[in-house]
């Protein structure tokens, strides 16, 4: 009786007594898995190609109301954004801990550090505000974990949904620079360190901090401030640590608990709007 082989065509492999036939049930896992990894990966490529053809035209801009007064506005400094581009299968991607975890694993780093979605939320929390549609944001530089600066004008209109947002940063730090539709103004720009040399001159530059040792009303903080000039807020868009304090004027503590950054940026955006009275 001849013996049983595995299928014509690979390379042959003796069963014995059939159990070879059956994977282990972890090995099975592992490959359900990595199928599942591929599917993935083939649709963040699908989903960039389509994003970039989009990018290639410009991305659209909000109208900015007219402000004939030219009063003060907010500028923001959000550090250490987790925005990493890698090459994933054939495309380049930013990386994330949902989509890449095997991948980032087997380059021996943490997928927990790999939070891009923390940046897209907080870009969300300051383009969604009254305080930008009043006009009265000024400009948002935002610094990557890996030192790259660029700069966001308070009229884009920023992605809603997290693989366009990615598409989006992925063709940026690609690219250097997105134009709008049907112009050629750059609505997102990468720029040379320091952030400092973009802020006006004698600006008052606030950090914030769970770490800081100064604990402050924000709401009355802010109240106390000058209307005559517009105010800096440094803040974190990473998973884990603390922002440096390096150029900031005053570091300052707004809550007993830890907040996130989307939660953070809404109650500083919430202040100025009281401050400044926009409904």
């Amino acid at each position: 009786m001849g013996r049983p082989y595995a299928v014509k065509g690979k390379k042959k492999r003796k069963l014995e007594g059939g159990e070879a036939s059956r994977a282990p049930p972890a090995d099975a896992e592992a490959v359900e898995q990595e199928v599942k990894e591929n599917e993935e990966v083939m649709e963040g490529e699908a989903a960039a190609e389509a994003f970039a053809e989009e990018v290639g035209e410009g991305i659209p801009i909000v109208p900015q109301p007219v402000d004939s007064k030219r009063r003060p506005g907010a500028i923001f400094v959000l550090e250490r954004a987790c925005l990493e581009v890698g090459k994933v299968g054939k495309g380049m991607q930013i990386l994330n801990s949902d989509d890449h975890a095997n991948y980032l694993r087997k380059q021996n780093r943490n997928p927990a550090d790999y939070r891009p979605d923390i940046i897209h939320q907080a870009l969300l929390a300051i383009f969604d505000s009254p305080l930008t549609k009043a006009g009265r944001l000024q400009a948002v530089y935002v610094r990557t974990e890996k030192g790259v600066l660029f700069e966001i004008k308070p009229h884009v209109r920023m992605p809603r949904t997290f693989k366009r947002f990615c598409g989006l940063m992925s063709q940026l730090l690609q690219k250097l620079s997105i134009t709008a539709v049907g112009r050629r103004e750059k609505l997102l720009n990468v720029i040379k360190n320091p952030v400092t040399q973009y802020l006006p001159v004698g600006i008052r530059k606030i950090g914030l901090s769970y770490s800081a040792e100064k604990a402050v009303n924000l709401f009355d903080y802010v109240a106390k401030s000058n209307d005559d000039e517009p105010l800096v807020f440094v803040v974190g868009a990473m998973a884990h640590g603390k922002v440096d304090k390096e150029y900031s004027d005053d570091y300052i503590q707004i809550s007993g608990y830890p907040l996130s950054a989307a939660c953070c940026l809404n109650r500083i955006c919430s202040a100025l709007e009281q401050k400044w009275n926009i409904q």
